[in-house]
């Protein structure tokens, strides 16, 4: 498989009181077509992941809302995969390349969340959670807090080491310009931040944005570039309850060995990483079942640094969800623009040594879903 990234687009994540959802969808959209090369009547088909919009503001049928605001005619599909919205519509894209369907397809990821209270946003992430979690009145603060607690019995992780992932993803954000908290932060702001659901914190959890990224993805192989040569979804119970196991993300194992195998790669040839800390111990959990450290040692791996700047194979080079913000709907998709960036050569401070080979993992709800992408130069 060799689908070619032909264009990034990414707005400012943050608090966007000035623009609405169309406004970023459109700004990522233009800046990606425009970084192609192509015209908007090049694109074949655009797939739109978004998760809220028609809880939020009643808005479901939003592929034509876009297609039409860009002058186009051409199919539209919007894609509902809860926070791995993102990453499902570029897994779904590059099905519709490779079935000889489409040539240049637009992938938008976009979500605007600030406009609704913290009350009704809650309720709405929760659609993908498990009834029967809903009904005993969880939240998915309190979901992962059940898998921090599950980690820190069975392995011995400490609160510190669930705050080095925070710290280390603020240190990577302060070097982006499009993050939305582009600052430092220390080991203590995050043990004595507000508690949300022990051992969670607020320094341990990712914000509520807005934002929006767009990549155009291309059957065209005939020049250099970065190309995406490994895309996988799996998934799992969407009830905890019902899992084999509250310390791992089965769906993470399984999309990550299939995505790397059609890329002919290991873990150890990864160079940089984009994956889905939504909650600090989401990382460290992504650590181990991608590969990257053996079971139970995600904390001191993290701690260790080998995960940041400078580091074996530096991850959350954006700042990750927790500090470059998590517009849900737009998440998988900036993850493939960092990549992107980080294999161009073109991140600046935050650039990566000899970064030729990279890795996006997106989850949906507790890992229900998840997504693996490889990407290539």
């Amino acid at each position: 498989m060799k689908i070619k990234v032909k264009g990034i687009g990414l707005t400012k994540f943050g608090e966007l009181w000035n623009k609405n959802l169309l406004d970023l969808a459109l700004e990522a959209s233009l800046e990606a077509i425009n970084d192609a090369r192509i015209t908007n009547n090049d694109i074949d088909a655009v797939y739109v992941g978004n998760m809220l919009i028609g809880k939020i503001a009643g808005q479901d049928h939003l592929g034509p809302v876009i297609t039409s605001s860009l002058g186009l005619n051409c199919a539209s599909f919007r894609i509902e995969g809860a926070c791995a919205s993102g990453g499902l519509a570029v897994h779904l894209a590059i099905q519709g390349i490779l079935a000889g369907t489409y040539k240049n397809v637009l992938v938008v990821g976009a979500e605007k969340m600030t406009d609704a209270p913290s009350s009704q946003i809650t309720w709405a992430l929760m659609g993908a959670s498990s009834s029967q979690e809903r009904k005993a009145g969880l939240t998915f603060p309190a979901l992962y807090a059940l898998l921090a607690q599950a980690h820190i019995q069975k392995y011995k992780t400490t609160r510190e080491e669930l705050a080095q992932v925070s710290v280390k993803n603020h240190f990577h954000a302060s070097l982006n310009n499009k993050a939305q908290y582009p600052f430092e932060i220390s080991v203590e702001k995050v043990l004595n931040s507000s508690a949300i659901s022990y051992p969670i914190t607020l320094f341990d959890s990712s914000p509520i944005s807005d934002g929006a990224g767009a990549v155009v993805l291309s059957s065209d192989t005939d020049s250099k570039g970065v190309y995406i040569t490994g895309s996988a979804a799996s998934s799992d119970t969407i009830d905890l309850a019902q899992r084999e196991s509250l310390t791992e993300l089965k769906a993470t194992k399984l999309a990550a060995k299939s995505a790397l195998a059609q890329a002919g790669m290991e873990i150890s040839d990864i160079k940089v990483a984009e994956v889905h800390d939504c909650f600090t111990i989401a990382e460290i959990l992504a650590m181990e079942d991608l590969g990257f450290c053996q079971k139970g040692m995600g904390g001191k791996f993290v701690t260790s640094r080998c995960t940041r700047l400078g580091g074996r194979c530096p991850v959350n080079t954006s700042g990750g969800l927790k500090a470059c913000g998590h517009p849900v709907g737009a998440t998988g998709v900036k993850q493939i623009i960092e990549i992107t960036e980080q294999l161009r050569k073109t991140s600046g401070k935050r650039q990566v040594r000899n970064a030729n080979c990279g890795l996006t993992q997106n989850v949906g709800g507790t890992g229900a879903t998840v997504v693996v992408h490889v990407l290539q130069t």
